[in-house]
């Protein structure tokens, strides 16, 4: 036979062949062909897991008024959920499974469930669980087994009616001596809620990695967040890694109908009313331009930050947060420094210059441009900050209406490391608080080394 003839006569018997097989599929439906492949195919028999399958304490994450986000961690594939109600027993609990519409999640490490719905200012009570999954294929699935955490938890909903108390803590960078007083400071002082104002993380590139940070830190008080809400903005270092480019598997976004289409990708951002306070979240993203060249034109702050305007615009608008006698804002870089030598984070196109000290961001003059005149007509009294790992207070002047603070860093009173180590007393931890007594805002600011409060303030209402 020719060559020719030979691959002709090959390709049409391959044909045939193939299209008795296509007709054998056509006269079974795609499931039952799946199905029949089960049973020829019978999965192992199922086994529970060895160990506990939930292996953190809850998290209470970007709560507002009628909602409220709790992350866990687990150590197997799981389907998660939430039990929720007003009464203590939980005898009027409703069930919230983890993952949007259409289907839920089915995560390995990280279950995050949000729940809607609430009422304003409202004490609830919950409990987490999860059922063990095994999972072979789309129609082999089972659920192993179930485990419940024996704890119920509480936590109060914000709104304007609820309770006007907040601490701040910043910059923690995974270091857990630190970590643990101001977690320590903030179970004292049992404020409403908590903003934990950015650089949680340092470069994480893992989700094991995030998990040990926000789910499960080496404290004795890993249940630190069950009964107080943290709401998070975001700092610099918390874009860093492959893991932190998509922090929402582990720190949720809100859901897609808490958020306008154009904010799609603002999830992090938050306008909360806590009593007689309005609090408005910002990220002011890296300390360095998208142009640097060590980012290899893989980041977008720019135009996150322009984003976020639009959003903020809207924001200072609504009901709630426009009739707050009190406006507070947080965001990781500072948005004022009148040290000369701090490059203002717009130095072209590579950050350096030497006119300044070091070639990052040590404030942001860009979103100070693009924000507080939003701010400023909104009546804003203070902005608290971070990243700069020194405490330092801002006063308002008449250029410059509303205060500043910038957040102490995770240094224990010392500079440098080794041999380089020397005592430095500007160096400490903060929580900064604010409460609202007999209609004035104080603030207070602990130092976390010397146990003392560092400093007072008090403001007035806005207007």
């Amino acid at each position: 036979m020719k060559r020719r003839d030979f691959i002709k006569t090959s390709a049409l018997l391959a044909a045939v062949a193939g299209s008795g097989e296509l007709m054998k599929a056509a006269a079974m439906p795609a499931a039952d062909s799946e199905l029949a492949d089960a049973d020829q195919n019978p999965a192992e028999p199922e086994e529970p897991g060895e160990g506990p399958l939930l292996v953190s304490a809850p998290m209470l994450q970007n709560f507002a008024d009628t909602s409220v986000g709790v992350a866990f961690a687990v150590s197997a594939l799981a389907n998660g959920y939430v039990l929720i109600g007003q009464k203590p027993d939980l005898s009027d609990a409703r069930k919230f499974l983890c993952g949007g519409y259409r289907v839920t999640d089915i995560d390995d490490r990280v279950i995050r469930v949000r729940i809607t719905g609430l009422k304003p200012a409202t004490r609830y009570y919950y409990r987490i669980g999860a059922d063990r999954i095994r999972y072979d294929g789309g129609y082999r699935m089972k659920i192993l087994g179930n485990e419940e955490d024996s704890h119920i938890y509480r936590f109060t909903t914000a709104g304007a009616k609820a309770k006007a108390h907040f601490c701040v803590i910043n910059d923690t960078h995974a270091r857990w001596e630190p970590f643990g007083r101001v977690i320590e400071k903030v179970a004292e002082l049992a404020p409403a809620c908590v903003i934990w104002n950015g650089d949680a993380s340092n470069v994480e590139e893992t989700v094991e990695d995030q998990i040990r940070i926000f789910l499960k830190p080496e404290i004795e008080r890993n249940d630190y967040a069950s009964q107080i809400p943290y709401l998070f903005a975001p700092g610099n270092h918390d874009s860093r890694g492959m893991a932190n480019r998509h922090l929402e598997r582990v720190w949720m976004f809100r859901q897609p109908e808490e958020r306008l289409p154009r904010d799609w990708d603002l999830g992090r951002n938050f306008a909360v009313r806590l009593g007689d306070m309005a609090l408005i979240g910002l990220d002011t993203a890296e300390d360095k331009l998208d142009t640097n060249p060590i980012f290899a034109g893989l980041f977008t702050s720019g135009p996150y930050r322009e984003a976020q305007t639009e959003w903020l615009r809207d924001a200072l608008a609504r009901e709630e947060i426009r009739t707050a006698p009190y406006l507070v804002a947080f965001c990781h870089i500072p948005l004022f420094d009148d040290n000369p030598r701090h490059n203002p984070g717009d130095v072209a196109p590579d950050d350096k210059d030497p006119q300044y000290s070091a070639d990052f961001a040590y404030w942001q003059r860009t979103c100070a441009r693009l924000w507080t005149p939003l701010l400023e007509e909104a009546g804003c009294q203070l902005i608290i900050t971070a990243h700069q790992h020194r405490y330092r207070y801002d006063a308002p002047t008449a250029d410059r209406p509303w205060a500043q603070i910038v957040g102490g860093g995770p240094d224990l009173g010392f500079t440098g490391s080794g041999d380089n180590r020397k005592e430095d007393p500007g160096k400490f931890p903060t929580v900064v608080e604010g409460l609202v007594r007999r209609g004035r805002l104080e603030i207070r600011v602990h130092n976390l080394v010397t146990g003392a409060i560092q400093d007072r303030f008090t403001f007035q209402p806005r207007r």
